[in-house]
């Protein structure tokens, strides 16, 4: 980015604010705006711009914002987009530092002329633009609601990036009825200037902020975004929403905001390469921001049901599995820690079931037992509705064994299923922000991204793979196929490129003749594949220019001849610079390694089940590059296909350390 630009900061923290298109008429964005600046209780400077003059929201109105004597650190602009330019115009000679661009009507419907003009202007001046398209900003540590929501949001330590300005909103009403209090929440909109990784570098170090949520419909700058975001998640968790999964949700999203959704299962391998969590929906993305921002991290991976019903104990195990929490299962340990507390009709194994007789007493010395004991590392403690607790007891029982756990730094999560008091307390709970489910999936969704979370920063490694490569000597070849108008390698120029990488391939040898043919391969040693060489021929196998499993040298002469007639037959003017002669590979479970450089991402790397099938199957995963060896371990066992290289029905373990090393030499 340009040298001359002003320090993040002042976006969250200015000093002074202006507002062009600041209005008297209450119907009047601009007058909501200003309103909300003032009695939100922005200590700084206001300094609502009108052509009117006057007094708006008990402050004066200034004819242009040239008019204003002081430095402005922000300027929000609420004026049609036929004005917008002439504003950006105005704030450029007023060297104001960040521009929030609040109306609508550029590139999110085709009018992308207009914004890349106010962007130029902004570049040449030093300035940065949010939006347009945006509902404004919202900043904890400077009091600041520049936006114009119909209320304030409840101050915290959960930050919110959104791509969405509607759903913004809604997400500010939202978390006031949730009691989940922001540090921040900004809208990024189009995404003309500013986006999610520049609002990432402000965040990170910022004490205010616990937890970051983002709400993504296109990423525009992937590389950027990876390198910020496993920067940030290495200091704080980091929770993303994003729409465009389906084909026509991505088409959707691409109208919406102007730019591309990309492909989904390409977003979703990075994100979890970044130590980042994806949500599902909004209310789930909520719940986990609350539970996570709110929770000690775990000490380990032993989780413990408490439970008094067996049914709600069984969907929590189901739900564990899907969610990847692991149950701790020491019978021993565990009939000696909860044989006090558990009837004979009950059980001690993990769910521990006490019972629908349970009471307050129960609960209490089974969740006490649990949090001393220094195996048991978190809890999910289940309440099925009965007549031996009355609304108080319940309510009572869950704040406090919340406020016990919280002082023992163990996670602990509570679903409780029933009627109307248990929605009464379940309602209490949460305004106190004591993590209470209805739902015993979503209570123990929670407890998995907590996890996941924890598991991440546990296992995180800053090692990148690397290799010294002969880098002009791959150049070369690639320019050669450049200049000779070809998208692809032959087959000789691709097996040079390997060995250069170090990556081990089957012995082959380029063959112009007969002769070399069956001297190539006797020098092999058979059996051996033949295939054609030629620029003009890409797929071999359709033009019967493939021979394979050639035993002698007589399979060898006779295929040779195929091939050529074959391949003359398919394409008379094809350049047939010989033949490929390689050994024959052994039957195996064959493994997809390929590399491609996203549009949006940059460098991404693949690992699956290859073979013929690899196209039905599509089972792959990928990655951006680099990445380590623990990464790439990640992607192998991550493949459907996995189990199979571990070896099944009498077959021996694959060489899975052999394969992460071709993965890592061919990136």
């Amino acid at each position: 980015m340009r040298a001359n630009v002003p320090d993040i900061k002042y976006l969250f923290e200015p000093r002074s604010v202006a507002v062009i298109g600041a209005s008297q008429d209450t119907t009047k964005l601009g007058f909501h705006v200003t309103d909300n600046i003032v009695s939100g209780g922005y200590q700084g400077s206001v300094y609502p711009i009108n052509p009117r003059g006057g007094e708006i929201c008990g402050r004066r109105a200034y004819k242009s914002i040239e008019d204003v004597d002081d430095e402005v650190d922000l300027v929000s602009i609420v004026v049609p987009a036929k004005f917008v330019y002439e504003a950006v115009q105005s704030c450029a000679r007023k060297k104001a530092k960040f521009v929030s661009i609040i109306t609508s009507g550029f590139a999110e419907v085709g009018n992308v002329e207009e914004e890349q003009k106010i962007v130029a202007c902004a570049r040449e001046n030093g300035m940065r633009i949010q939006g347009p398209n945006i509902f404004g900003i919202y900043s904890c540590v400077s009091s600041l609601n520049a936006t114009f929501s119909s209320g304030s949001p409840e101050p915290g330590s959960v930050a919110i990036i959104t791509q969405s300005g509607a759903l913004g909103l809604g997400m500010i009403g939202k978390t006031a009825i949730e009691h989940l209090g922001l540090s921040c929440i900004v809208s990024v909109g189009n995404k003309s200037d500013l986006d999610e990784a520049d609002l990432l570098e402000y965040l990170i170090p910022q004490e205010q902020t616990k937890l970051i949520f983002m709400y993504i419909e296109g990423v525009q700058n992937g590389e950027k975004l990876i390198r910020v975001l496993s920067a940030a998640t290495r200091e704080k968790p980091v929770i993303v929403l994003k729409s465009g999964r389906s084909e026509r949700g991505a088409i959707a999203a691409a109208s919406h905001t102007g730019s591309l959704a990309g492909s989904d299962d390409v977003f979703d391998a990075i994100m979890r390469q970044c130590g980042v969590l994806r949500a599902e929906c909004v209310k789930e993305g909520f719940d986990w921001c609350k539970f996570i921002a709110n929770s000690p991290a775990p000490a380990g991976e032993n989780t413990v049901i408490i439970t008094n019903g067996g049914g709600i104990g069984v969907m929590a195990t189901d739900a564990s599995e899907k969610y990847s929490v692991s149950l701790y299962d020491d019978a021993a340990v565990l009939k000696e820690a909860f044989t006090a507390v558990t009837p004979d009709f009950g059980s001690t194994k993990n769910p521990v079931d006490i019972t629908g007789q349970a009471g307050p007493k129960e609960y209490n010395l089974s969740l006490d037992t649990a949090l001393k004991h220094p195996d048991m590392h978190a809890v999910m403690s289940l309440y099925c509705e009965t007549a031996v607790f009355d609304a108080e007891s319940l309510y009572t029982m869950i704040k406090e064994n919340a406020r016990k756990y919280r002082a023992g730094q163990k996670p602990l999560v509570f679903a409780a299923f029933g009627g109307r008091k248990s929605e009464d307390c379940i309602a209490r709970c949460r305004e106190q922000s004591i993590p209470v489910f209805n739902d015993v999936y979503e209570a123990v969704s929670c407890m998995g991204a907590l996890y996941r979370y924890n598991k991440y920063r546990t296992n995180t490694s800053d090692s990148a793979a690397s290799a010294k490569l002969d880098i002009p000597a791959i150049e070369a070849i690639a320019r050669r196929a450049v200049q000779q108008n070809r998208f692809f390698l032959l087959a000789n120029e691709a097996q040079t490129i390997m060995k250069i990488a170090g990556v081990e391939i089957p012995r082959s040898s380029v063959a112009r003749n007969l002769d070399e043919a069956v001297r190539c391969s006797e020098d092999i040693g058979y059996p051996v594949v033949m295939k054609v060489v030629s620029k003009d021929i890409i797929h071999k196998s359709d033009a019967g220019g493939v021979a394979l499993d050639l035993e002698n040298r007589n399979e060898v002469i006779d295929a040779y001849q195929a091939i050529m007639h074959n391949c003359k037959a398919h394409n008379p003017s094809a350049f047939i610079e010989g033949v490929e002669i390689a050994e024959m590979v052994k039957p195996g479970t064959e493994l997809i390694i390929g590399a491609r450089r996203d549009a949006t991402f940059g460098p991404i790397v693949m690992v699956g089940l290859g073979g013929i099938y690899v196209e039905v199957m599509k089972d792959v995963t990928f990655r951006s590059f680099p990445l380590d060896r623990r990464e790439v371990m990640n992607m192998i066992k991550e493949i459907r296909s996995y189990p199979l290289l571990l070896g099944v029905r009498g077959e021996e373990k694959k060489d899975i350390d052999g394969v992460a090393d071709m993965i890592i030499e061919s990136c």
